[in-house]
């Protein structure tokens, strides 16, 4: 499954809005974080994301079915938020995706992300993918916790 990522528009924010919301809602109902959960953002901070930082659409045979953020932190690029509509993960999209992007953006060595400890999928991926798991820690409620993952490409 071949996958692109195409550079998301104002004219975007709905349809990633909606996406977004959908690929994070299970998540939302199984872990109740409500103020961190990006299915619970407002349209015009998802307006802000793709108006001031570089936010994909990922779309597989025409289709949106996720969306990728790439921010520049300090000599980091961070990947915050990737999400995948459900019934197209498990199909090697994300991993893709960040390959990608990785590829594109050069000029730092140097990748992060947090993602949630419980979900053992989204760590296999980024342990996969290199990524190595960082001293950060936040407990968000008492079912999920946020950890820090960071990748230094030689």
């Amino acid at each position: 499954m071949e996958i692109k990522l195409i550079k998301a528009t104002a004219g975007d924010v709905l349809l990633l809005h909606d996406v977004q919301t959908r690929a994070f809602q299970p998540l939302l109902e199984k872990y109740l974080d409500y103020e961190t959960n990006p299915a619970n953002e407002p349209i015009n901070r998802l307006f802000e994301k793709i108006q001031y930082s570089s936010f994909f659409k990922i779309v597989v045979d025409q289709k949106c079915v996720g969306g990728i953020r790439i921010v520049r932190k300090d000599a980091s690029y961070w990947i915050s938020p990737i999400f995948v509509l459900p019934d197209y993960q498990g199909k090697g999209i994300a991993q893709q995706a960040i390959e990608q992007v990785e590829q594109s953006f050069t000029n730092y060595n140097t990748w992060e992300l947090h993602t949630i400890l419980e979900e053992k999928g989204n760590c296999y991926l980024y342990e996969k993918l290199g990524y190595e798991r960082t001293d950060f820690e936040q407990i968000v409620n008492d079912k999920m916790t946020l950890i820090g993952y960071k990748k230094t490409k030689q």
